[in-house]
């Protein structure tokens, strides 16, 4: 069973806040994308809605919004998630994960949705 530390931000305060999800909660997560919108009440916040901005996998390597599928790669990056370049032009190979929730991944970060 997939085992999941969430992390909760709040647009309007600026505060965070880390919740672990297991068991079949969790197992409702997987298959989730960056950007896909879910109940916040699998986490313990009813009545809100929550959208995935990215996450990390066991080694630390971060999810990239552009790399399709819950695969793990080397490719060449010019800049974040994953590279911040020191000097402009610069780009370097670097593990990072797809865009989807597996098995593998440790952490995913969320915010909250506010209606406008």
């Amino acid at each position: 069973m997939p085992e999941f530390k969430v992390v909760i931000s709040d647009p309007k305060t600026g505060k965070s806040q880390q919740v672990e999800v297991k068991g079949d909660k969790a197992q409702r997560l997987v298959g989730l994308k960056i950007g896909d919108v879910f109940d916040g009440s699998l986490v313990g916040l009813p009545g809100k809605k929550l959208v995935i901005t990215g996450g990390s996998g066991r080694a630390g390597e971060p999810m990239r919004p552009d790399l399709p599928g819950g695969v793990k790669k080397r490719i060449l990056l010019p800049g974040p998630p994953g590279y911040w370049p020191k000097r402009k032009g610069m780009r370097k190979r670097k593990l990072v994960r797809g865009n989807t929730i597996t098995e593998e991944i440790v952490q995913i970060n969320t915010k909250i949705l506010y209606e406008e």
